[in-house]
């Protein structure tokens, strides 16, 4: 078992966060007038699902979860681009949508072009491009 298939995320407001990642270009059936328990999104190789935060909680059985406060948590969500104008026309919808840009895209140090921003319940992600990434027929990337 080399893989992780589903990455759910707790969101605060589950109508919002669909907003939020159906203008990011998230693909998903579920609509923000729709009752809405779970939403899944169709991602290539993965699916990202927004969940209620407490639900989820109690779905670990997690009797008093901690609160979760926006800020760094220690973990970012990368989403790699084929091209670098991909890079900043990403960070500018999700501005636009209501996130927060926590980097505005630049040169790195390893050679790629990348930026990060958080989503409205302060989930980082980095937009992420490198003229040395190749992706399979699934959009995924390519690891030698």
């Amino acid at each position: 078992m080399n893989r992780i298939n589903v990455i759910t995320l707790g969101v605060t407001d589950i109508k919002r966060s669909l907003v939020f990642f159906k203008t990011l270009g998230f693909a998903t059936s579920k609509s923000e007038k729709d009752q809405l328990d779970i939403v899944w999104f169709k991602n290539q190789g993965s699916i990202l699902a927004l969940y209620p935060l407490d639900a989820l909680a109690v779905d670990i059985s997690l009797e008093n979860p901690p609160k979760r406060e926006k800020g760094f948590s220690g973990m970012t969500l990368a989403i790699n681009v084929k091209h670098k104008d991909e890079v900043d026309a990403l960070l500018h919808r999700a501005k636009e949508a209501g996130g927060e840009i926590l980097k505005p895209a630049e040169q790195v140090f390893w050679g790629g072009y990348s930026g990060y921003f958080s989503d409205p319940d302060g989930y980082v992600f980095e937009v992420a491009y490198s003229e040395h990434f190749t992706f399979d027929k699934q959009g995924m990337i390519i690891q030698d």
